[in-house]
């Protein structure tokens, strides 16, 4: 999702740039009017008075117009529709628009300038201002609308639902799907029952994935983003289950009642606004919704990014220093780890270990400083003497910022799990994996080296959910580069 402060932030950065270009091509404007491309009537009424002298004018005089087309345009840009998603939006609606707005700005400047009688103006500034920011607007949203477009008809933004229910009313919503919600919006996972029944799975071409008290550990262990439970008329103690499962990982959640869904209606009609559109009580996770993960994904990518420019020499070095002094390993060590809602991604490491380190691990159980299923030792006799300065530095986990910008991990959240780790979780520590894992986070900066249970390590990402803003963020990140820079993160 693109929150509507951004576009308005875009659409304002498309007037100040539309001034600038509109001011420094005002003199070559003005030169070919004046030579006559044109007929008299259009020379005279865009160009300036008599007594230019064809150099650029002061810039001064000209912000008035600025502040009088900017905040028109916005306003009529919001007021018109073209604040929405993007994709909700058709190329006609953007279009007009864009020139709607850039019309209205510009009748107010001409309303000004007739109403003060003044012709010092150069009404070719005016017209091409207006102009440049009609197609700055439009553009751009045609370009957005084009690149979202291109993405959702791949599926690349489908969202897994479950369904959860009595057997009749996951039938009629299976057909409802397929009939009314295209799969590059929705993909059906599979459902959950509600009852023993052995009549529940006959006609039915949908996976079952347990009963609606197995929501809980599936949440977990399969990408679901959206749980539609269906509401008996009788019964349906369950609810309260799946309620408190979908609460405490995070997960939309929709309710919808057996009496709307199978009963038809001659003159009521419900108001629905979500997609799916269904009668149903739609519950999010406020602390997580789409507009804070969008800022959270800008930051990560722009942060990311410039320290995989900037850090580049240091990649180098540290990739010819693992060749040199341990030049039978692989300068990056892939693993492979489980991130948010289950999905399994391959991170990037620096080198580290000997070849064998896994296999040795096995033999090392017993000497484990970490209660639970982490596997931690100090001095840990698989690290290489290379491995032992890098990791002293974390400087073993700069590769991660690769997975950051792709996508697959945050600059801060909790440590991502290894999928055999996850047999030894408790339902309570499996609500860390409800959110992106990240390269740093509260374990990192209340000292790491020095956890010894796993259960207070979750307890610190488990705060870190609860609490999370982007103050927090930034303030973790400043935290953990004096740990880094003092040596004490590993």
């Amino acid at each position: 999702m693109i929150p509507r402060r951004f576009l308005w932030l875009f659409d304002l950065m498309v007037l100040v740039w539309s001034f600038i270009l509109s001011y420094a091509l005002l003199p070559y404007e003005l030169s070919f009017f004046r030579d006559g491309y044109l007929p008299t009537v259009w020379s005279e009424m865009l160009s300036t008075p008599p007594d230019w002298n064809g150099a650029l004018p002061p810039l001064a005089p000209f912000i008035w117009i600025f502040l009088t087309i900017a905040p028109v345009a916005l306003l009529v840009l919001a007021a018109s529709g073209n604040h929405k998603h993007p994709i909700q939006q058709t190329r006609t609606m953007m279009i007009v628009g864009s020139i709607v707005a850039s019309i209205a700005g510009l009748a107010l400047v001409a309303l000004i300038l007739f109403a003060l009688k003044n012709r010092d103006w150069s009404r070719l500034f005016v017209f091409s201002f207006a102009a440049s920011s009609a197609f700055g607007f439009g553009s751009y949203r045609l370009i957005i609308r084009s690149y979202l477009r291109h993405r959702q008809l791949n599926g690349d933004y489908a969202r897994n639902a479950v369904l959860i229910g009595p057997a009749e009313c996951v039938r009629w919503m299976r057909r409802y799907f397929a009939e009314k919600i295209s799969s590059n919006d929705y993909r059906l996972l599979g459902y959950f029952g509600v009852s023993s029944s052995a009549d529940e799975t006959e006609g039915m071409d949908l996976r079952r994935m347990g009963q609606a008290a197995d929501l809980g550990e599936s949440l977990i262990n399969h990408p679901i983003h959206n749980v539609i439970a269906v509401h008996p008329i009788c019964g349906g103690d369950w609810i309260r289950d799946v309620i408190r499962a979908c609460d405490y990982f995070g997960v939309m959640l929709h309710l919808v009642p057996e009496a709307l869904l199978l009963e038809e209606q001659r003159y009521l009609q419900t108001n629905v606004f979500h997609p799916l559109q269904l009668p149903a009580i739609v519950l999010t996770a406020p602390n997580w919704d789409s507009e804070a993960l969008f800022f959270k994904r800008v930051f990560d990518m722009v942060i990311s990014l410039a320290l995989l420019v900037v850090l580049a020499p240091v990649f180098l070095v540290i990739a010819l220093v693992i060749k040199i002094t341990t030049p039978h390993l692989p300068v990056f060590y892939k693993w492979r780890v489980v991130g948010r809602n289950g999905v399994e991604f391959t991170g990037y490491k620096f080198t580290t270990m000997i070849s064998d380190a896994d296999h040795l691990k096995d033999h090392l159980q017993s000497q484990n400083e970490m209660t639970g299923p982490v596997f931690k030792i100090q001095n840990d006799p698989r690290i290489t003497p290379i491995g032992r300065i890098l990791r002293k530095y974390s400087l073993n986990e700069l590769p991660q910022l690769w997975s950051v910008l792709k996508g697959d991990m945050s600059l801060v959240g909790p440590r991502p799990a290894f999928r055999h780790e996850l047999d030894g979780y408790d339902s309570w520590h499996k609500r860390k994996l409800s959110i992106s894992p990240g390269i740093t986070c509260l374990w990192q900066i209340r000292g790491r080296n020095k956890i010894s249970n796993f259960d207070d390590w979750v307890r610190m990402d488990l705060e870190y959910i609860d609490n999370w803003s982007l103050w927090l963020d930034f303030k973790i990140l400043m935290r953990t580069a004096w740990v880094v820079i003092a040596g004490t993160g590993s």
